[in-house]
């Protein structure tokens, strides 16, 4: 695979320098994809900056350019899901969800409105409050799902009217550079470019004179990094980061009904997603009963290369997550956590680890503590509601959290006491495009989705007019 272009001015663009990108089911470089230099990213904040006031004037073409995006991604699913696969790990009809999912974000997204507020309107004046665009925005996705979280910034970005620059993971830049290519007819040149690149990349878009808005999709660490190269230009942000979510099961919960959400909750993506289950708080009285339902679970889940049919989990994406997971896993052996599943790894040349339930542990214990972001779940035990409550509140992570019972009003009463962005009942990962998405505390600033996610892309203007 070497016939990966960036898209700049709505134009195929190659360069003089590229970078590995490697298959985490086999741990070998498979295919190359470009490196932007410094004048190419240029090029490309110059050809956003140029199409921004024709493409920011009309509202109507830019939700009829939405909807064909759609259409064309629609009709190229069968040659990304395979790429996406293979540069991210995830089993092939994850990856088509993925791209399909991907194709609702741009139909909803372009049916939603711009509303203008008359706030006040007599004979003497009328005054209204309107969304303008901020001009370019700077994208920066993460490698857990690049083609989804791609279009949750593409969409709202230009149905406000701004133009974009955007730069993938470097673990998972081939399916978003195609993306680009895909996109090409449907979108005005300048509209949207793609680049691909190391993390120097990151940092020029942040930092370039050019971007007035940044949204960025990643870690808590590098999240602060984006916000503080923002500051100084005064750049608006929105800062999508990692979280530590806590889904408590009360004691009226039936362990055999929750079990498989519980699993799917925590270990979907093999656990590679901001918002999954990464502590999971059990009734004293229902602790070894859900144990057991969510252990035999794990041990019928074939991990495995997303390319074989009958996998359902696949490897960690990249080197560094799979040596993270692993030291997590081998801490918590050390501070007196029971692998009651996994606890290892699979071997075979790629970055695979074994759906790994984990007990005997407590706060303290880095797998409670930190977001392990990958296969490997503490369950944990509590007797004290109160208590449990503060548990899962006391980390500086918000993001999201769940709270599992037969009695659904009982639930919710807990659920609105977490302090998180998103709050489940008896569900978790039921992430919809019509609802904001966004984390409290270190997860984040700003949301994503929904019209609360549009008019994050948008600052507000006062128009006074006098009538008289």
């Amino acid at each position: 695979m070497s016939d990966f272009t960036m898209t700049i001015d709505g134009n195929s663009v190659t360069t003089d320098a590229s970078f590995g990108v490697i298959n985490p089911a086999s741990g070998q470089v498979f295919a190359q994809a470009p490196e932007c230099s410094r004048a190419q990213l240029d090029a490309a904040m110059a050809s956003a900056s140029r199409a921004f006031r024709p493409w920011s004037r009309d509202l109507p073409a830019r939700r009829k350019a939405l909807l064909a995006c759609a259409e064309a991604l629609k009709a190229r699913l069968g040659e990304l899901a395979p790429i996406l696969t293979q540069e991210q790990g995830k089993p092939l009809a994850k990856a088509s969800e993925e791209l399909i999912g991907a194709a609702v974000w741009f139909q909803y997204t372009a049916s939603l409105e711009i509303p203008v507020e008359v706030v006040q309107d007599d004979a003497r004046v009328r005054i209204e409050v309107r969304r303008r665009p901020y001009g370019v925005v700077g994208a920066i996705t993460p490698w857990n799902f690049p083609v989804l979280l791609a279009v949750w910034k593409i969409a709202p970005a230009l149905l406000a009217g701004n133009t974009i620059v955007l730069k993938p993971s470097p673990f998972t830049p081939l399916s978003t550079l195609k993306l680009g290519e895909v996109l090409r007819d449907a979108l005005p040149p300048g509209v949207l470019n793609i680049v691909s690149g190391n993390d120097a990349l990151g940092a020029w878009i942040t930092g370039h004179p050019a971007v007035r808005k940044i949204s960025f999709t990643g870690s808590v660490a590098t999240g602060k990094k984006v916000a503080a190269a923002a500051a100084p230009d005064l750049k608006r942000v929105t800062l999508e980061l990692g979280g530590n979510d806590a889904a408590i099961v009360l004691d009226d919960a039936d362990p055999k009904q929750v079990a498989e959400k519980l699993f799917w909750g925590a270990f979907s993506n093999s656990g590679q997603i901001c918002s999954a289950i990464k502590r999971l708080y059990v009734h004293e009285s229902l602790h070894q009963p859900v144990v057991d339902a969510m252990a035999a679970i794990a041990k019928s889940v074939k991990v495995g290369d997303g390319m074989q049919p009958d996998t359902l989990l696949g490897p960690l994406n990249n080197k560094m997550q799979f040596d993270r997971v692993n030291e997590l896993i081998e801490d918590a052996k050390r501070a007196g956590g029971r692998c009651v599943t996994g606890g290892a790894t699979l071997g075979g040349g790629g970055y695979f680890i074994a759906p790994t339930l984990v007990t005997g542990l407590a706060e303290g214990a880095r797998l409670v503590d930190e977001e392990q972001f990958g296969p490997a779940l503490p369950i944990l035990s509590y007797r004290n509601i109160d208590d449990v409550i503060e548990r899962a509140n006391g980390t500086m992570y918000g993001l999201s959290g769940s709270v599992w019972s037969s009695n659904t009003e009982r639930a919710a009463d807990v659920a609105s006491q977490l302090e998180c962005g998103t709050a489940w009942v008896n569900q978790h990962l039921a992430i919809v495009p019509n609802a904001p998405f966004g984390g409290a505390k270190w997860s984040g600033i700003g949301v994503e989705n929904g019209p609360w996610g549009l008019l994050g892309f948008t600052e507000l203007q006062t128009v006074n007019i006098a009538k008289s």
